[in-house]
């Protein structure tokens, strides 16, 4: 780019100055948009008052809750497809010693259900079913847990929202024949942000909640269709001894 150009008319130079390239423009414009989101944000949980701070405790941990759940849940860490895979390939007569292999390979709620079948293979059908049937209670249970933070969350967000605005309507009210409208803008501010908060946090837990719950209760039935087809490729008669015996 010239520095200068030609000079104009009364033999004046003009000097044109660089022009700088979009990315600044549109690195400054991300700057004060980010800046004045964030000093939004900041006042509006400065104006809802003490409340604000286990409303945000109450979020970051249902939101931790959410995230670890998400994880833990996965179809392929709580049923593992090779171990379902090679219990639908056995037949009446084959040995468990692959099965038993992937079992301990894929440590999952599912193998340790089938552990506890493969396990008590010498007990009557009815005895080892009871036994299947405990252990399967206790890995729902297992992954149930830390749903209840969002049952809490659920809970107990709209009424500490409910406490912050029953807080700001009476320090409104406390301040209302002052005449100050400062003081009754916070007040307002302080009772609708708290409530807004209290719903936010709620809403997510009780969706996050009915679908982790939904999603335990469907691999739940599956698991045990899965160890009930093992059971009954042990135990083909209930009456008799099982036809499939540990490697």
């Amino acid at each position: 780019m010239r520095d200068e150009i030609a000079p104009a008319r009364g033999g004046v130079k003009r000097a044109l100055a660089p022009r700088p390239p979009p990315a600044i423009f549109l690195a400054l414009l991300m700057d004060v948009l980010f800046a004045s989101a964030f000093q939004s944000i900041s006042n509006f949980f400065l104006q809802g008052g003490i409340f604000m701070v286990p409303l945000l405790c109450l979020s970051v941990l249902a939101v931790t809750v959410m995230l670890l759940r998400g994880f833990a849940l996965r179809e392929a860490s709580v049923m593992p497809a090779v171990i379902g895979d090679e219990v639908r390939r056995l037949e009446p007569g084959d040995e468990l010693g692959q099965l038993t292999d992937l079992i301990r390979e894929n440590p999952a709620p599912l193998s340790r259900i089938l552990r506890t079948l493969v396990q008590h293979l010498s007990w009557p059908r009815t005895d080892n079913a009871e036994a299947v049937q405990t252990q399967a209670r206790h890995e729902t249970a297992r992954l149930e847990s830390g749903l209840v933070v969002l049952e809490i969350a659920t809970g107990v967000g709209p009424l500490i929202g409910l406490l912050g605005t029953l807080s700001g309507l009476v320090g409104m009210f406390a301040n209302i024949g002052t005449g100050d409208p400062m003081v009754i803008a916070h007040g307002i501010a302080e009772a609708l942000n708290t409530t807004i908060v209290g719903l936010s946090v709620a809403v997510p837990s009780l969706v996050a909640h009915n679908y982790f719950m939904r999603k335990i209760e469907v691999m739940s039935v599956d698991m045990e269709a899965v160890a009930a087809e093992l059971l009954g490729k042990c135990y083909p008669n209930p009456d008799q001894q099982p036809s499939i015996e540990r490697e």
